[in-house]
This record gives structure tokens, C-alpha cells and sequence, in this order.
């Protein structure tokens, strides 16, 4: 289980992003995290894997305080050495069990170009394999379906799962709310750097609602068009 308690994260002293935010996630379970542009996401995901350091509260997992070693972070932006392969990239990470040919069956990357002539798609592709070959308890996804195909997402839904079925403890982010509902256990609602509210799968179908329950830009928009 991973508990974050009374967290506050600030770039500026005495304006904070993260406001005495709280959230119990448990492990075996998919956890999506969603809300509007600026409400704190990224400082959230940056903050657990220790890029941004609190002002105040705690992290903690599985009892005891959280490191780096005990999690794969999958940026939205990824970052890449210039002038390597794909595979010069994935033998970065060790591990004798990965089969990375039998991988690449599914990916289908070509792994002996140069990483810089790869399309968006292929890139996030590559990291994704680097993640799974790293195999950490915590899993941390910041948009992982952006610049993904259609094949290729649903790949990426049924990894996902399966990870779910190796006791990971998994934290998806998504712009797009159904790339979530069909795939998470909870999804946790972030607005003004606190987590606003937090719904169970059989609770989904009120997670619209309770999130755009203030929208009025309805009207606004009728009249324009």
C-alpha cells in the first residue's frame, strides 16, 4: 500500500501546488488519477518518484518510507540519449529474465535504428518496454496512451492489467476519462492540490457528474454556434 499524508509541494515559497493532499492506494489495483489542467498531477507523480521534495507530509509504502528503487516512472515526455539504438537504450537496464525478442513481437520496433528517427509512437513504445524490463512493485503512468495507435493502446490496456495480476501497485493519469473506466479499480479526482473526491469501479458512472457539476460553458457554446 502506498499512504500519502497531509503532502504539500510548493514551486515558490508560500504558493503551493500540492495542499496538504492525503491518499491511501492500495496494491493489486489500478489507480487513475485525473483532473484539470494545473491541478497538481505532474507535481503529484514528480513528487512520489522524489524529482520534487515536499514541504510537509509523508510517503510511504509498504510500511516503510518510498525510494526511486521501487518504482518505474513512464514520463509523458521521454527523454532519450542522442545518437544510440533502441537497443543500446533497453541494455541500459538488467535483467536476465526479460526476453526482449519475444517482447518486440508485440512492439514491433526496430530496435538497431537510432532512437531519434522513431515516431512519437514508437518512442513511447520504447520507454514502455525499458519499464517493463526495470520490473519495480510501483508503477507510475503520466498519459501513456498519448501518441499510442489504436493497436497499440489496446496492447498497452492489457499489459496494464496483467501487471494488476502480478501484485503491482499501478498509477495511471489520462486526459481522456474513458481511457481510464475501462481499465482502473479506483480513480482518484484532483483539484486544487488536493484530492477532491475518489471512485470505486462500481461508481464510475458518477464520475462525470460529480466532476463537471459546475460546467457552464454549455449555453456559451450554443449561442456561438
Amino acid at each position: 500500500m502506498l499512504i500519502i499524508d497531509n503532502l504539500s509541494v510548493g514551486y515558490r515559497k508560500g504558493i503551493n501546488v500540492l495542499n496538504g493532499l492525503s491518499l491511501k492506494l492500495k496494491s493489486n489495483k489500478i489507480h487513475g488519477l485525473v483532473g484539470l489542467n494545473g491541478a497538481g498531477k505532474t507535481t503529484l507523480l514528480n513528487t512520489i518518484f522524489g524529482i520534487l521534495k515536499q514541504t510537509t507530509g509523508t510517503i510511504i509504502f509498504n510500511d516503510e518510507k518510498l525510494t526511486k528503487k521501487q518504482i518505474c516512472y513512464l514520463e509523458n515526455e521521454n527523454f532519450f540519449y542522442s545518437n544510440i539504438t533502441g537497443a543500446e537504450y533497453l541494455s541500459l537496464f538488467v535483467n536476465k529474465d526479460f526476453d526482449l525478442n519475444a517482447w518486440n513481437t508485440i512492439f514491433e520496433l526496430p530496435l538497431n535504428s537510432l532512437i531519434e528517427n522513431y515516431s512519437t509512437g514508437m518512442k513511447k513504445k520504447l520507454a514502455l518496454l525499458g519499464l517493463l524490463k526495470i520490473e519495480k512493485p510501483l508503477i507510475i503512468l503520466d498519459e501513456p496512451f498519448n501518441g499510442l495507435d489504436i493497436e497499440a493502446c489496446k496492447v498497452l490496456q492489457l499489459i496494464i492489467l496483467r501487471l494488476r495480476e502480478k501484485n503491482k501497485l499501478i498509477i495511471v493519469t489520462s486526459h481522456i476519462l474513458e481511457s481510464l473506466t475501462t481499465i482502473c479499480d479506483e480513480i482518484h479526482y484532483l483539484e486544487n492540490g488536493v484530492i477532491k473526491f475518489s471512485k470505486s469501479f462500481e461508481n464510475f458512472h458518477h464520475l462525470e457528474t460529480e466532476i463537471f457539476h459546475d460546467f457552464n460553458k454549455t449555453e456559451l457554446i450554443n449561442k456561438l454556434l
